[in-house]
């Protein structure tokens, strides 16, 4: 193990600062990975993936819980935030409902079997009688244009704000919704 450390630490250090952005927590977290990689050595496949892209991949997936774990929120914003999830929610169905019936029969098939029944291309060409360069630029074309529809009608996914402070400056709100 102290081998994979000395050879592997500056490659995952650098990977997670890339991903967490502070270098204590870089630090930490490059730590966490060498752990969890004491109890998960045995999950490595080799032939999949190179050794040191595997090595990344948990690394990057131990940075992001990480920065799960390290959000701050006020309790009091989370009720807020559940009424306004709750208001919001029926306008928002609404409004994906209107976008999807403007989509062609082709297009529309192709995303809820894809994004709310779970189909492969593979399988969904098989369902339509199609082949899978079909399926994937009906997804590709649909797509776009319920995204164009959604920001149109107002309802189009919102980019979250990252490592915002309050003005009382009492609570640090990392996340803000």
């Amino acid at each position: 193990m102290g081998e994979l450390y000395v050879l592997h630490a500056p490659a995952v250090h650098a990977h997670v600062l890339g991903v967490v952005r502070n270098l204590d927590d870089a630090d930490d977290v490059t730590q966490q990975v060498f752990a969890k990689l004491l109890t998960s050595l045995d999950r490595y496949r080799p032939g999949e993936a190179p050794f040191l892209a595997w090595v990344l991949r948990v690394a990057r997936n131990t940075a992001l819980d990480h920065l799960r774990r390290a959000r701050v929120l006020p309790i009091d914003a989370v009720g807020d935030a559940r009424m306004r999830d709750e208001r919001g929610a029926e306008e928002v169905r609404a409004s994906l409902r209107a976008a999807l019936a403007l989509l062609p029969q082709g297009q529309r098939d192709v995303l809820l079997l894809t994004h709310l029944v779970g189909l492969s291309p593979h399988e969904i060409a098989a369902v339509l009688g199609c082949s899978v360069r079909a399926v994937h630029g009906l997804h590709y074309r649909g797509r776009i244009a319920v995204r164009v529809t959604l920001t149109d009608l107002g309802s189009a996914p919102a980019v979250v704000g990252m490592a915002h402070r309050q003005q009382d400056g009492d609570d640090l709100l990392e996340l803000s919704a």
